[in-house]
C-alpha cells in the first residue's frame, strides 16, 4: 500500500488564539439524513444544532484569518496574471517538485513535515467523490458546497480528459466536511476508509491542530502509483473563501499534485496563501499528469524529458 498526505497548515498571526473547551458531538453520519415530510408530502429541512463553544471559537478564529489575509492581499481569486508570469522551464521544474515529491512523511502519530523523493501518482480508475456532511452543516450550505463541487470536478475532469464527478455509488474519494466535535468522532470512518492507516495517523485527523486548515489522504495500490481511495476533511467552521479554498488545493492534491514548494507561483500548492482557487499554472500541471505519456509509479529521471516535452508544447517552448 502506498499512502500520501497533504495537508494546508498555515501559522498566520491568527494561530496564536488558544482553542480550548472542546466539546464531542455524535459522529457524522454515513450519509446526509433524509428530511423528514410533513403530511403531503413537504420535505422539512433539518435544523442544524446549536454549535458547541469548541466549534464556535474555531469559527471566530479562521474568520479572523480570512480577514487578515485578505487585508495583506492574500487568497487571490484572479489565477494569476502579468505580475506572475512563468515559462515552460518553470512549470515543468514546478510540476516535478509538486507531482513527484511529497512535503509529509508518515510518522506514528501522524504526518512529518519532511521533502522526500516519490513517483508520480494519479488516479486510473473513474473517481466517484462523496460528499458526507456533520449534521452541523445547514441546508443551504449542503447545497452550495455540493453546487461548487460538482461544478469544481466537472472543470478537473475537462482538464485531465479522466472521469471525476460526484457519485454516491460506491465513491472512492470521499469528502468530509465537519464541525470541530464531529471530526473528533470520525475515528472509526477514517478507519474503514483507509484500512492502512495507524491508530496514531487516525489520531492525526480526528485531533487536527488549528494550524491544519484541512488534508486528504491518498492511497495507491502498493508501489503502483495508482490511487484507488482518498479521504479529505473540511472545517465546517471555514468562511466562505477559505472554505473553496480547501475544496480547491484538497481535491487537486488528492489526484496526484500532493506537494507544495515555495517557488511554485502563481499556484495554490504554496503555503504563502497567495492563491485561493486554482490557477492557470495548476490547470497545466493537471492536464501535464493526466496526459498519456506520462505513466503512474514513474521517477523523476524517468518522467522529466517527457515533462520538459509537454510544457513546451503547451507554452510555445517559452525556455
Amino acid at each position: 500500500m502506498g499512502l500520501v498526505v497533504a495537508l494546508r497548515a498555515m501559522c498566520h498571526v491568527a494561530c496564536l488564539v488558544v482553542l480550548a473547551g472542546c466539546v464531542g458531538s455524535p459522529q457524522v453520519p454515513a450519509r446526509s439524513p433524509i428530511a423528514p415530510t410533513r403530511p403531503g408530502g413537504v420535505a422539512v429541512q433539518p435544523t442544524a444544532p446549536a454549535p458547541s463553544a469548541a466549534s464556535e471559537a474555531v469559527r471566530q478564529h479562521f474568520a479572523r484569518v480570512q480577514a487578515d489575509l485578505l487585508a495583506s492581499g492574500l487568497l487571490r481569486t484572479d489565477g494569476g496574471g502579468r505580475d506572475t508570469p512563468f515559462s515552460d522551464r518553470m512549470l515543468a521544474d514546478t510540476f516535478i517538485r509538486i507531482a513527484l515529491y511529497d512535503e509529509y512523511a508518515r510518522g506514528p502519530v501522524g504526518p512529518v513535515q519532511r521533502q522526500t523523493e516519490s513517483r508520480l501518482r494519479r488516479w486510473e480508475a473513474p473517481v466517484r467523490v462523496g460528499l458526507r456532511f456533520g449534521a452541523s452543516v445547514s441546508a443551504a450550505d449542503r447545497a452550495t458546497d455540493t453546487a461548487r463541487i460538482g461544478s469544481y470536478l466537472a472543470r478537473l475532469s475537462r482538464l485531465t480528459g479522466h472521469s471525476i464527478m460526484l457519485n454516491d455509488s460506491a465513491p472512492n474519494f470521499l469528502i468530509h466536511i465537519v464541525n470541530e466535535g464531529e471530526r473528533r468522532a470520525l475515528g472509526p470512518t477514517v478507519a474503514a476508509a483507509l484500512p492502512g492507516l495507524s491508530t496514531g495517523e487516525i489520531a492525526g485527523i480526528t485531533n487536527m491542530p488549528l494550524s491544519t486548515y484541512c488534508l486528504v489522504y491518498a492511497m495507491s495500490d502498493g508501489s503502483s502509483g495508482r490511487y484507488s481511495r482518498a479521504f479529505a476533511v473540511i472545517r465546517a467552521e471555514h468562511p466562505d473563501l477559505l472554505r473553496l479554498s480547501c475544496i480547491h488545493e484538497e481535491i487537486a492534491q488528492g489526484l496526484g499534485l500532493a506537494n507544495d514548494s515555495p517557488r511554485a507561483r502563481p499556484s495554490i500548492f504554496n503555503d504563502d496563501e497567495e492563491f485561493a482557487l486554482l490557477t492557470r499554472m495548476d490547470e497545466l500541471m493537471l492536464r501535464i499528469l493526466y496526459n498519456p505519456a506520462l505513466r503512474p509509479g514513474m521517477s523523476e529521471a524517468e518522467a522529466r524529458p517527457i515533462v520538459n516535452s509537454l510544457a513546451s508544447a503547451l507554452l510555445g517552448g517559452e525556455g
